[in-house]
């Protein structure tokens, strides 16, 4: 997150900054009492800076509580009462406007060199089934040169191997099925793309994000929650897009995990029916404005 010195300094540089708005609308029909966890809390990077926190609203009002998990993500509990749950989250974020860095000089750690953070990422896990992939990916990859052009080399193989639709999500698909289908959605194709990196003990995990049309033509299509990756190279984590397969500008991070099992956007420990499902991730067009142009509701508030 920006300080406000690193951020007028990137200003400077750049010329020009995005302001992004971002939220959510799910609203569910409850039969019975129903514990529920949530994890969509934005985590800004470096080139971003909160304006407006993303402040989760229920109605009817209730009692939540916060928590971290074992990826420092943040979580919220509540507990849903029969009837119909509303929640909602609205939030502005400051962002560098420039797309997300390559870095095609940097290379792989041997594993002996890796910091014991990473190691779980290297493990096989719900939805990556290293086990099942492992010699499919020396095969495909062996030859790559190491680093960032292997990953890259996944990337491209994922994207154009896979077709995408929305038709060909179910929520038990995993890595391997997905290979063998190659059909599926962007988490899909996340999970193939890392249990491939994971294969060549390369630390690889999952992230849930927003992802606007920044930048790139607009979608016709309904606004979602985008899957993605991060990769440990040269000392640090990268982000990488198997699904669009790009270098994208104003992307949001929300959680990151092993795989989606680690970062689903509500869990219910019961069986709520989700009725209404509304994501936003757009551009504010007017930067200089003090007070943005958003619904005059309870809903929006800072924190």
């Amino acid at each position: 997150m920006l300080g406000n010195s690193n951020h007028d300094l990137l200003t400077n540089i750049l010329g020009s900054y995005v302001r992004i708005r971002f939220g959510y609308e799910l609203v569910y029909s409850v039969r019975e009492t129903t514990p529920m966890v949530f994890m969509l809390r934005a985590q800004p990077n470096r080139n971003q800076r909160l304006v407006l926190a993303d402040v989760m609203r229920t109605t009817p009002t209730l009692p939540v509580s916060f928590f971290s998990d074992a990826f420092r993500n943040t979580g919220v509990r509540l507990e849903a009462p029969p009837g119909t749950l509303r929640i909602t989250a609205d939030g502005i974020m400051e962002d560098g406007g420039v797309p997300e860095p390559e870095h095609w000089q940097l290379g792989e750690h041997p594993v002996r060199d890796l910091p014991p953070e990473t190691l779980p990422y290297l493990l096989a896990s719900r939805y990556c089934e290293t086990d099942l992939l492992m010699s499919e990916a020396w095969r495909l990859f062996a030859g790559e040169t190491p680093g960032w052009p292997r990953v890259q080399a996944i990337c491209d193989f994922v994207n154009r191997e896979v077709a995408f639709g929305y038709a060909y999500a179910r929520p038990t698909k995993s890595a391997s099925e997905t290979y063998r289908e190659r059909l599926g959605v962007c988490r899909d194709l996340a999970h193939l793309a890392i249990a491939f990196c994971r294969c060549l003990n390369i630390p690889a995990r999952y992230c849930t994000s927003y992802l606007g049309d920044i930048g790139v033509p607009p979608v016709d299509a309904p606004m979602d929650f985008a899957a993605c990756m991060e990769v440990y190279l040269g000392g640090e984590w990268h982000m990488f897009d198997p699904r669009n397969n790009t270098r994208r500008i104003g992307r949001i991070v929300i959680a990151r995990g092993r795989d989606a099992a680690d970062v689903a956007i509500s869990t219910a420990f019961g069986a709520p029916l989700l009725q209404k499902f509304h994501v936003w991730t757009d551009e504010l067009i007017d930067h200089c404005s003090q007070k943005p142009d958003l619904p005059a509701t309870s809903e929006v508030q800072a924190a």
